[in-house]
């Protein structure tokens, strides 16, 4: 291919006062950083890392300029490795893609075939990105929940954050997977949108952090997906049944956990770190084919907004106020 092929992309550069601006420039593939496949990006998608790396946070990205979008799908254009032929459709959530690698809110991405995953037949681009590292976190926390042996017979599972992106495709994973979901929200007005989704309850943030100044809490939950951290964190593993779990990804309440360690030695509950960016290679491929099967979410078109590059900076402010909804696709081919 014409490696000197031109190209839309969003730039954020940081400027000689130290403020972030960002732009939609026009780039060439000889801008972009090595690899063995060139891909053509038809999807991509607005994760919280990427709203942080968007506005210059030195946690996710620290080399500007810079092209966020820790997710992309599209068509191959080349692979010199081998591992894929031109016209194939892949998937590429993770890594470091979107964080010191220029991501998916560019039409091409250069990186290493090994990042990439063979679309699954019975899912379509913008079904991928609609998904996306949020669906793939979400599907991860899942199957680390039912490998510590955490059954639908075992009880409610509690989901916190559930109308943001990791949550709302947790709460309707589970319900699929034939768990009864308690939602925690802090936004009484989607209530509607989280029965949609599959969820059996919804409770407040303070429901859920009732009681935390106790050693233990009342035992609630067989499981939890938490994607808060801090307090709510806190307060789900202590409210957690004897030989339960409980999965951990986000951070947007605390980088902290206030906890002592009784519920992990008088209750045997276990605490499960979710990674997504360096989830091996089989595992991903694994959890992408639940999500293209028995897992894929009946409601994915009403998960979902679509926007262009010009339509992102709305989003990302949005994100960063803690008033997103659902999942945002980018469309750029």
């Amino acid at each position: 291919m014409d490696t000197s092929t031109q190209f839309k992309a969003l730039i954020v550069e940081k400027t000689d006062d130290g403020r972030f601006v960002r732009e939609i420039r026009e780039r060439s593939i000889n801008d972009l950083p090595p690899g063995d496949l060139v891909v053509r990006v038809v999807y991509s998608s607005l994760n919280y890392k990427d709203a942080l790396s968007a506005t210059g946070h030195p946690g996710v990205t620290r080399q500007f300029p810079h092209t966020p979008g820790i997710d992309a799908a599209g068509e191959v254009i080349s692979c010199t490795g081998g591992a894929f032929a031109a016209g194939d459709n892949v998937i590429i959530t993770g890594y470091d893609l979107g964080m010191e690698t220029d991501g998916g809110w560019g039409e091409f991405i250069r990186v290493p075939s090994s990042w990439a995953v063979r679309l699954p037949a019975n899912l379509t681009l913008r079904e991928a990105m609609t998904l996306g590292t949020a669906g793939f976190t979400a599907a991860l926390s899942v199957l680390k929940l039912e490998q510590a042996g955490v059954k639908p017979s075992d009880g409610d599972i509690l989901v916190t954050g559930a109308t943001g992106g990791v949550g709302a495709c947790a709460v309707t994973i589970l319900a699929r997977a034939g768990y009864r979901v308690t939602a925690s929200t802090g936004k009484s007005s989607d209530e509607a949108f989280l029965r949609m989704l599959g969820a059996a309850e919804i409770i407040t943030r303070d429901q859920v952090t009732a009681g935390l100044e106790r050693p233990l809490m009342k035992e609630r939950w067989a499981g939890c997906v938490d994607v808060v951290g801090g307090d709510t964190l806190a307060a789900a593993i202590k409210a957690t049944r004897y030989g339960g779990a409980v999965t951990c990804c986000g951070l947007v309440g605390s980088t902290e956990l206030p906890l002592n360690i009784f519920p992990f030695i008088l209750r045997g509950v276990s605490l499960i770190g979710i990674d997504s960016a360096g989830c091996p290679a089989d595992p991903r491929a694994q959890v992408w084919n639940k999500l293209a099967g028995e897992w894929k979410p009946e409601q994915l078109h009403d998960l979902v907004t679509e926007v262009r590059l010009e339509g992102l900076e709305e989003k990302i402010q949005a994100m960063l106020r803690s008033e997103s909804h659902g999942r945002v696709v980018v469309k750029l081919s």
